[in-house]
């Protein structure tokens, strides 16, 4: 652009960190970040957004959440788009705990949680082996107007696999074709491995 005589702005910068994103380039995606106060640029939502999220899929928690943070300082008012990335960012790391805690914060902000926030939630915990707060979740989701999608069904049932919960595993599966939903090869995987744990468990006691 330089060579065309064009001076690029935010929304080229915005493009080229979404697109190093989208190809998994966290570090290209940070110097990019990096270099718009020197062109006297100034990052909006969108540009953390794009920055979170090549972090979030390069495993970079913890240079998600710093992100995050820095958004205040910066004047930026993160939004659903941006706790979305980060609990996804710590899910992705096995970061659970974070993950809820992102997610707690949410209301603070006058944010409401959707469908893919409360999905990332839950995965975490299903990674973390936490069953109990992906079944709450997982029930609270209709109460505020959020449809459970098969993926959260999914990371929920793995939940109550990993900690050994088999009943509640096959009450889910029972209720995934209640929710118009489709059950694939990973909803009655994760079921029949509860099922299995489950007898381990009972031939250990």
């Amino acid at each position: 652009m330089p060579e065309a005589r064009l001076v690029p702005n935010e929304i080229t910068y915005n493009a080229a960190i979404s697109a190093c994103s989208k190809g998994g380039q966290w570090q290209l995606a940070l110097h990019l970040l990096s270099l718009m106060p020197e062109a006297r640029l100034v990052p909006n939502e969108i540009t953390y957004n794009a920055a979170i999220s090549a972090c979030e899929k390069g495993g970079q928690w913890q240079l998600a959440l710093s992100l995050l943070s820095q958004m205040p300082e910066a004047r930026v008012v993160p939004n659903e788009i941006t706790y979305s990335a980060g609990i996804s960012a710590c899910e992705k790391s096995g970061q659970w705990q974070m993950a809820l805690n992102l997610l707690s914060l949410m209301p603070d902000a006058t944010l409401l949680p959707n469908q893919i926030t409360y999905s990332a939630a839950i995965r975490a915990c299903e990674k973390g082996s936490q069953w109990q707060p992906a079944l709450n979740f997982l029930s609270l989701m209709p109460k505020v107007r959020v449809v459970p999608e098969k993926i959260t069904y999914n990371a929920a049932i793995s939940a109550c696999e990993k900690g050994g919960q088999w009943q509640l595993a096959l009450n889910l599966l029972s209720l995934v074709p209640d929710a118009r939903l489709v059950p694939n090869e990973i909803t009655y995987s994760a079921a029949i491995s509860a099922c299995e744990r489950g007898t381990v468990i009972s031939n250990l006691h």
